[in-house]
């Protein structure tokens, strides 16, 4: 079951938030394959023993569902996640959920069993463990990681490392308590302590010799020194603790309530306020707030939530579906369209971006998506031809697919490095009416970017306007900490007043941003990537 936001590989896999966090700080690509599930497993067996790959016998836990996750894990540990091929030298194997919970007891026994198979020297066991530190007496208590190690030690798994969770750098007793309690050397007990920002857990970790330990542990040769291999990283980090100057982007949607909703969203807009050396701040804006209905139940909702959009520098409306909340969505982007404020419009944000300019400038005050208005007499957003109600997400258009760019003087070309085509992640069931096209076309909506075939309508650009671009696909995907998503760089670079000086100079940040390079520049990869990186699962 997905909790919050539903992040998408290049292969069309939706998996949860996890594996969109390796993608983003390994900066590699992961597939379906990388999300091992229960269901997964099961399926896969019960398959096998349907075409009596079994022999007739009863199909148990073990070792039949140890054993096919034991090969899931032999096999997709062999599979590269980067462009150069190569096949990675180390698997991470992330088993979530908590020691003793009945979920994951097949994957404990498999995992039990799998060190054996493996042999010691290519086997180490991380236990995270949370040091709760109570506010009344600010204590660092051990017992839950004392319980938990003890808990994984009779299933048959010894931890190596212990990851210490904790709000304030764990105390050295404390450290060597957990060291006598859970067998391991007190340099094997990490502290993992609330910093500044999350960017400065990779260097907290080296400080304590992990990279080290890895390479002794695993046998495994870094040519690179970790701290010259983390030198970029580090300048990043330090930034982020050093940012004077803001930026506000209104984030107008409808799941503003749900923290994780927009994750991958509010982390490619934080990946790009870095680059500009600004600091980002977010003002989640209720669409359903910005509506008529909502000013004569709750006026001051109403008002605060319009003071929010007013005071913000750029406008986002993410993807989303439903009905619920759209009017107030067109709304925002008819304001931003004619305050001429930054805007940008993801995948539901871009088709509601065309419906309120066919409404308001074409004059169709009907103007919708058939997703919401199947009646409507100008259906500007329809249903894909492969869309099949009956099966939701089995007919949605999902994973990377290329677009090509339809002109060489668009923005959203030149922050692409002025390619000829671009490959991002798709989610939708619904795209604008290629029929209607040259409508818009001759009233300043340009349709910048189309898919292969010239039928689906990618990205949109508004002449005379600062910044007001739509994408059918999903750019915050692919963002990176070291590598900002365009669509979103630009909406950044527009809102602090600098968009036109980088296009200017070539799409080129200044002298002093070295840690950063956008996908406008011809710059090297990170140092961070000089390590070969694993497979996750």
């Amino acid at each position: 079951m997905l909790s919050g936001e539903v992040f998408v590989l290049d292969d069309g896999g939706e998996v949860d938030l996890d594996l969109g966090n390796y993608e983003r700080f390994l900066d590699i690509r992961l597939t379906r394959d990388n999300n091992l599930t229960t269901g997964k497993i099961y399926q896969s067996v019960i398959s096998k023993e349907r075409k009596g790959d079994y022999l007739g016998k009863t199909v148990q836990v073990v070792p039949h569902i140890t054993d096919a996750i034991q090969e899931w894990v032999m096999k997709q540990a062999r599979v590269s996640v980067d462009d150069d091929g190569i096949e990675p030298e180390v698997c991470i194997i992330e088993l979530g959920g908590t020691v003793g919970d009945i979920e994951s007891m097949p994957f404990i026994e498999a995992f039990r069993q799998f060190q054996f198979k493996v042999k010691r020297e290519n086997f180490c066991n991380i236990h995270v463990s949370l040091i709760p530190q109570p506010q009344t007496t600010g204590e660092q208590k051990t017992k839950p990681t004392q319980s938990s190690v003890r808990e994984l030690r009779g299933l048959g798994l010894s931890p190596d490392l212990i990851m210490c969770r904790c709000s304030t750098p764990l105390e050295t007793a404390v450290k060597e308590k957990i060291s006598m309690f859970c067998h391991v050397e007190p340099s094997q007990v990490i502290c993992v302590q609330d910093v500044s920002s999350i960017y400065k857990v990779p260097l907290l970790l080296e400080e304590q010799g992990v990279v080290n330990y890895f390479c002794q542990r695993l046998n495994m040769s870094v040519e690179t020194s970790p701290r010259k291999m983390l030198s970029k990283w580090k300048e990043m980090a330090d930034r982020s603790d050093r940012l004077l100057e803001h930026v506000t982007i209104a984030l107008v949607g409808k799941y503003t309530k749900l923290a994780d909703s927009y994750t991958s969203v509010i982390k490619a807009l934080e990946h790009s306020a870095l680059a500009i050396n600004h600091k980002l701040e977010v003002k989640y804006v209720d669409s359903e707030d910005l509506e008529g209905t909502t000013l004569e139940e709750e006026p001051v909702k109403y008002h605060e939530a319009w003071q929010k959009l007013c005071s913000s520098q750029g406008v986002l409306v993410p993807g989303g579906f439903g009905v619920r909340g759209t009017e107030g969505k067109m709304l925002a982007i008819n304001w931003a369209r004619k305050q001429n404020k930054p805007y940008l419009g993801v995948c539901l944000g871009m088709q509601l971006a065309v419906c309120e300019f066919a409404r308001n400038v074409l004059g169709w005050e009907d103007a919708n998506s058939t997703e919401f208005d199947p009646q409507s007499e100008h259906p500007v957003v329809i249903e894909m031809p492969e869309h099949n109600p009956g099966q939701m997400g089995g007919t949605m258009r999902l994973g990377k697919r290329r677009t090509l760019f339809k002109s060489d003087t668009s923005v959203m070309r030149k922050l692409y490095a002025s390619v000829d085509f671009i490959e991002e992640r798709h989610r939708h069931r619904f795209e604008v009416n290629p029929a209607l096209k040259e409508h818009f076309v001759k009233h300043g909506l340009q349709f910048v970017g189309q898919d292969v075939q010239g039928e689906r309508m990618e990205i949109i650009e508004l002449e005379d306007h600062c910044y007001f671009v739509g994408v059918q696909y999903h750019p915050e995907f692919t963002s990176r900490p070291i590598k900002p998503s365009p669509p979103y760089f630009g909406l950044l670079l527009a809102a602090a007043g600098k968009l036109q000086s980088y296009l200017s100079k070539g799409c080129q940040l200044s002298p002093r941003d070295t840690y950063c390079y956008s996908s406008g520049g011809s710059s090297p990869e990170p140092e961070i990537s000089e390590l070969k990186f694993p497979a996750s699962l």
